[in-house]
């Protein structure tokens, strides 16, 4: 799946994202377009603190850039911590 938040603002685009990720199951893989500056500092940040694993992130030719994610990619932890 591909969600493209480029004429997004922030903070709206990490809640395009969430959404987008809420119509995956668990380990499946998101892609996403977004702008330089505040979303690509502060969207892939965002979905680690909310334990999804960023795979990668790739600056494209137009100065945008691809980021790839997996869903509730972390490994948990199983003591309760």
């Amino acid at each position: 799946m591909t969600v493209d938040i480029t004429g997004v603002v922030c903070p709206l685009t990490f809640v395009k994202v969430k959404v987008a990720l809420e119509e995956l199951e668990d380990g499946q893989a998101l892609e996403v377009r977004l702008n330089d500056g505040e979303p690509i500092q502060n969207v892939p940040r965002s979905l680690k603190d909310e334990g999804h694993k960023v795979i990668d992130v790739v600056k494209s030719e137009d100065g945008t850039y691809i980021l790839r994610v997996i869903k509730n990619g972390l490994e948990s932890t199983t003591n309760g911590f």
